[in-house]
């Protein structure tokens, strides 16, 4: 539940929450870490990945939303860190669907870092199910606490599991004896990505990857050209669905990776929300992920800056099962910040901007709307007086708006 600082929009929404665990399979994937150097080609496998669904439900009499989730614990284990930890959450597992109202309602897909896990941005996901969001994080395989394998596993395959994702569901939406037939809208689609899953969702909002990038570099085979932006294959890529961008610290741009050239981060022609701190040292802020927002020309786009914040800007707080050791606190907290505080910030910009993009309600823009610093009395609109305070708000217009 947002802290009493909590903005405006921070607020859960009218719809309590359910939530199930799913399981996708991805056939004839390329492992592309166990490629032939000799041949240059990579074994096919099923990809499979476990996806977290949120989405408005109906309370049972005598049941109470509530629910644990089970995660890994980044790191290794010690005495004082467990391998696992408990994440409390306000939804009811397996929960009937809200029928009524509202529906079909909006698909957000979600996506974490390298390593992170489908539970890691719950304070987010069960936000946005309870304001009319159908909402689908994703355990992408290689890159999950406990169980990641190489790094280029996830170079290669974060947009493709996302675009997968989004394909499923939608297809799934339109059978009739599917749970999610008249739950979900197929047409009105968001991806949300921190980190790693930032670097995907650009690509699944439409910036095609550079041929003199780094992942293009890393990854032999002719397995990336699909997704490099000079390539003809990288139309069919595009999801006409995908409404909307959120970007929190995405990965990829920053020197020496330049994962996007300027044609690249044109293609992003949706609206878009980039999310970070201006000290980030993962993914860049300056020429990392501000290059990104900078470049995206053909997008109206916002970028929510935490003065003195880091990489971590994203995800829940940290459980307490990590705070005995320093390396595993400081995978989830930050330094300056307190975490709940941005947990909060960011469920009600990612509200604000959500509800105006993907349901079209024109009441959210003067949210985004805002100087791009808050007068020292005067707050940003939803923001307690003197509570904007170490914030920052860009925007910038579609090219030729």
């Amino acid at each position: 539940m947002p802290p009493a600082d909590a903005p405006e929009l921070a607020a859960r929404g009218k719809w309590s929450v359910g939530v199930r665990t799913i399981f996708l399979v991805h056939k004839a994937q390329p492992d592309i870490l166990q490629i032939d150097a000799a041949t240059g080609k990579a074994p096919l496998t099923d990809r499979r990945l476990t996806v977290e669904l949120w989405y408005p439900a109906t309370i049972p009499a005598g049941q109470i939303e509530h629910v644990v989730y089970d995660s890994a614990m980044p790191g290794t284990p010690a005495a004082d860190t467990p391998a696992h930890f408990p994440i409390y959450g306000k939804a009811l597992r397996n929960a009937p669907a809200a029928m009524g109202s509202g529906a079909p309602f909006p698909l957000v897909v979600v996506s974490h870092g390298y390593p992170g896990s489908r539970t890691f941005m719950t304070w987010i996901t069960e936000n946005l199910a309870s304001k009319g969001y159908v909402v689908a994080a994703i355990d992408h395989t290689d890159s999950v606490f406990g169980a990641q394998r190489g790094f280029t596993s996830t170079l290669l395959n974060r947009a493709s599991d996302q675009i997968f994702t989004i394909d499923t569901l939608s297809a799934r939406s339109r059978e009739s004896g599917d749970f999610l037939h008249g739950l979900l809208n197929p047409d009105r689609v968001a991806i949300v990505g921190y980190s790693m899953g930032g670097y995907g969702a650009l690509a699944t909002a439409g910036a095609g990857y550079s041929r003199t990038g780094g992942s293009a570099r890393a990854i032999g085979g002719g397995y990336f050209e699909p997704w490099l932006a000079d390539d003809p294959r990288f139309a069919a890529q595009r999801r006409p669905a995908v409404k909307a961008l959120v970007a929190i610290a995405p990965w990829g741009a920053q020197p020496p990776q330049n994962n996007w050239d300027a044609a690249g981060l044109a293609g992003i022609r949706i609206p878009s929300l980039f999310i970070d701190g201006d000290h980030d040292d993962v993914s860049g802020y300056e020429q990392g992920v501000k290059k990104a927002f900078e470049g995206a020309v053909n997008s109206e786009r916002f970028l929510l800056v935490y003065e003195n914040a880091r990489h971590n800007v994203g995800g829940n707080p940290p459980p307490a099962e990590a705070l005995g050791k320093f390396s595993t606190q400081a995978f989830f907290d930050e330094p300056v910040w307190r975490k709940d505080r941005i947990g909060a910030i960011n469920q009600h910009f990612i509200t604000a901007f959500l509800d105006l993009y993907l349901k079209d309600d024109a009441t959210r823009r003067e949210y985004l709307e805002l100087p791009t610093q808050a007068p020292d009395r005067t707050p940003w609109k939803g923001f307690q007086a003197r509570w904007s305070l170490g914030l920052q708000w860009l925007r910038r217009p579609a090219q030729g708006r």
